[in-house]
Parts: structure tokens; C-alpha cells; sequence
């Protein structure tokens, strides 16, 4: 059984749900977890997990899942994933803490898309499910909202260290979210009766001294002006020491930060720019689009005109060639696995290289030793191979592997210099690209 993971889906927001409350952990499991597991199987309106996953995946029933808690227990923690075979998709967990810890049942969901949840009556079934949650547990803090927007707030630290985090915790209100759960020592903290006056469109007080609150009632359009403003009214009216138009202003940049950016990345590199905008963080997305729309690769210096071209020093021109096709053979052996084009040695195979050096942060991720003694050299004789293979490219061998040349129309091109630059820094990766010296080398060719 394959399940549908959130990350199978293109970079774009979910809707993420934090929830920690406490539960009695001397009562029968079945019985103290059975309101959860009903809530969620009445108010999941086309979200329902239908798998169930401890050491195994399983098919969603309630003997799935304490099946799964079993396999997962140990002394103080137990837990399971709940998740989807089909659009939308779900990641979901469901936690037990134990004693001699403090007993908490903490649950997060990760559902995306947002978009999902665009409609008014599915939101409204969403905070049905979680306001049964909270009226059956006592909540010490739980927050629906955005994940996007909430990630940029920084939660869950809200910017504080992780000494004061962990000593602190939800202390104070540090962020009005589209659905937030306040519970009881919050609330008298805040004060009862301005608690339940914040001006949001719902408010209401559970059954157990805590308040649920919902800014409006449709969560997908948290970054629009109305929705901002309300937001920012709530989070003042609950922290008078806040300065209204610095929360607004905040929140308004954030909106800023997550408009969309229409993508005009530079003609010849754009697919490999699509790639490392996909690979980072969703609400970092359209920031770096914009950074990658204004940004220019530099023109390539690793050449020579071919009437300056070293002439070749060794006394065996073809072995120094066969050492060279050894050498690229080495990136083969590395990359195949991840990047099963780079068998091909096209200018294809260079852009999967390029991107896989990206993601992986390889200039410093990596011992710097083998950087230079492995990785170099092989990149630059992969790279030398594949203009020799593509573009008709001819290698002029020499005693340096830096002073080695690759011979293509009316230029001489040093590869392992390109690679060396290349691996100085995980900007480098871009700034010196292998696809860009491919494409230059190709237009220069005639």
C-alpha cells in the first residue's frame, strides 16, 4: 500500500494544526483515545486518513491503530502516522507521552494543499473536530493555521532561544493564528472577560475553562488585507502592551513575503533554476524566485582563444585522455544512484548534477580534502567529456589537471579550473555552473 505524502505534491502551503492537551494515562487506552479517533472520522470532510502506520502500514480501522501504538511504545512515548493514498494529501501524528512524564496526547496534521480548504463549510467541519478535541482534552496550547505563514512567524519559539523556549513555552501570546486554543492558565493570564471579547468571528468558552478563537471563517485567505487586519486587531486586543501598527506592519510584510512571484529566470539556465526553487522551503519560495529573477550567472573565465591554447606536455597524449574518461567514470560511480542520467554525459546530465550538488550542499556538507582530491578532478573530467561528446570538443592533455584544455571551435576550455571554482561555495554551485560553461562553450562553438 503506497500513501500519498505531502512532499510527493509541488511546493505549496498546507494547512498545519498543532495540539497538545491531557489525557489520563490510567484509563483504558481504547476508551481514552476513542473521542479523537470519532471526532476525526465525523468532521474530516475529504481529508479522512485511510492509512494507518506503526512498524507496519495498515489499512485506517481502529484496530489498525492500537495495533500500531503497541509496536511503537516504549518506556515514556508512544506514537503512529495516519496518512492518505490519494489527493489530498495527509501527514498526521498522533502522540502519547507517558509517565513518569508528564501525561499529553499531542497531535499535528499536515494537510495540503491549502487550497483544500477553501470553503467555508469544511473549515467550519475542521474547528468542529478540533473544538471536541479541546472540550474532551484540556489544552495547554494548540494553533490551526497556515503553515507557510506560521513558519515565517517562527513558531514555535517565536525567535526565543531554546533555553527560554523550553522554560517559558506558551507563557504569553505570541501569535494569533486562524484557529487558536487557549487554555485555562492562558486565559486568566489574559483575562477571562477580554478573552472572550476579542473581536474574531468566533469565541467561545469549552467546557473545561479553556477558549477556543477563530479569526474568520475561512483559513486560505490569511494573507489577504481583511483578514490581516483582524488578525492584528485580536492580537492587540489580547496583548494591550502590543503596538497595533507593528503588528499590522509585520504582518502585512509577511503577506508581502508570500505573494507570488511570476518567474523570468535567465533563458538557458531556467530549468535548473526551476529545480532549486522547488527544492526549498514553500514559504521561502517566491522570495527566492524573486532573487533568482534579478540574479545573472557571471561570464565563464575558465578559457582561451584557441590560438593561445597550452600545447600539450605529456609523452602519451591518448593515455592522458584515458585517464580523464577514468576520472569521470569516478563522478558515475558517485552520482549514479541519485542521478541515473549522468550515464548519458549530456548537457542534460550536466543541469541533474548541478542540482544534486544544490540540494545536497556539497561544497560544505563534504570534507573539503575530498572536495578537492576527488570530487574536483572527477567533475572536471566529466564535464571535459561531455563537451568532447557533445560538442565535438577535442581534448589537449597536460602534466596539471588544471592546465588540462578542452578544444571546441575557436576556444579552449579548462575544466578542472571550472570545477575547482565551482566547488568553493554552495552559491559557487550556481555562479559556475557546469550547464552554464556547457551552454557558452556551445554558443561559442562556430
Amino acid at each position: 500500500m503506497r500513501r500519498l505524502s505531502v512532499h510527493d505534491l509541488k511546493p505549496e502551503d498546507s494547512l498545519r494544526l498543532v495540539f497538545e492537551g491531557a489525557f489520563d494515562p490510567l484509563a483504558p487506552r481504547e476508551s481514552e483515545l476513542t473521542p479523537v479517533l470519532q471526532a476525526l472520522e465525523e468532521h474530516a470532510d475529504g481529508w479522512m486518513p485511510d492509512v494507518a502506520e506503526g512498524k507496519r502500514r495498515r489499512k485506517y480501522t481502529r484496530t489498525a491503530i492500537w495495533k500500531a501504538l503497541d509496536e511503537e511504545r516504549d518506556d515514556v512515548y508512544t506514537s503512529l502516522g495516519l496518512y492518505r493514498t490519494k489527493w489530498p494529501a495527509l501527514d498526521m501524528t498522533l502522540a502519547l507521552w507517558l509517565p513518569p512524564r508528564a501525561p499529553m496526547l499531542d497531535i499535528s496534521i499536515n494537510a495540503k494543499p491549502l487550497s483544500f480548504f477553501a470553503e467555508a463549510e469544511r473549515c467550519l467541519k475542521f474547528v468542529e473536530m478540533v473544538r471536541a478535541w479541546a472540550s474532551r482534552y484540556l489544552v495547554s496550547h494548540a494553533v490551526a493555521h497556515s503553515n507557510d505563514d506560521i513558519n515565517l512567524a517562527r513558531f514555535p519559539d517565536f525567535g526565543r532561544d531554546k533555553e527560554t523556549w523550553f522554560r517559558d513555552g506558551f507563557d504569553k501570546i505570541y501569535e494569533v493564528c486562524w484557529l487558536n486554543v487557549f487554555g485555562p492558565k492562558l486565559v486568566e493570564t489574559v483575562g477571562r472577560e477580554r478573552m472572550l471579547s476579542a473581536p474574531a468571528w468566533r469565541v467561545e468558552e469549552l467546557p473545561n475553562g479553556g477558549v477556543l478563537l477563530v479569526t474568520r471563517p475561512t483559513v486560505t485567505d490569511f494573507a489577504s488585507e481583511e483578514a490581516r487586519l483582524v488578525q492584528a486587531r485580536v492580537h492587540c486586543h489580547l496583548r494591550p502592551d502590543l503596538d497595533f501598527s507593528t503588528v499590522l506592519r509585520t504582518l502585512r510584510e509577511r503577506s508581502a513575503t508570500l505573494a507570488p512571484v511570476e518567474p523570468r529566470f535567465h533563458p538557458e539556465l531556467a530549468p535548473l533554476l526551476s529545480r532549486v526553487v522547488d527544492d526549498v522551503a514553500s514559504y521561502e519560495r517566491q522570495r527566492k524566485i524573486a532573487e533568482l529573477n534579478a540574479w545573472q550567472p557571471p561570464e565563464p573565465e575558465e578559457w582561451r582563444p584557441a590560438d593561445s591554447a597550452l600545447p600539450s606536455d605529456v609523452e602519451d597524449p591518448e593515455r592522458a585522455c584515458a585517464h580523464y574518461r577514468y576520472l569521470a567514470e569516478h563522478l558515475v560511480a558517485l552520482l549514479h544512484t541519485k542521478v541515473p542520467s549522468i550515464f548519458e554525459a549530456t548537457p542534460e546530465s550536466l543541469t541533474e548534477a548541478d542540482f544534486y550538488f544544490w540540494h545536497e550542499e556539497f561544497p560544505t556538507s563534504r570534507l573539503r580534502e575530498n572536495i578537492d582530491t576527488r570530487a574536483v578532478p572527477a567533475i572536471g573530467a566529466y564535464l571535459g567529456q561531455v563537451l568532447v561528446r557533445n560538442l565535438g570538443g577535442r581534448w589537449i592533455p597536460r602534466e596539471k589537471l588544471e592546465e588540462a584544455q578542452v578544444l571546441v571551435g575557436h576556444r579552449v576550455w579548462f575544466p578542472f579550473v571550472r570545477a575547482r571554482h565551482y566547488m568553493r561555495s554552495r552559491q559557487a554551485l550556481l555562479d559556475h555552473s557546469l550547464t552554464w560553461l556547457y551552454r557558452v562553450a556551445e554558443r561559442h562553438r562556430s
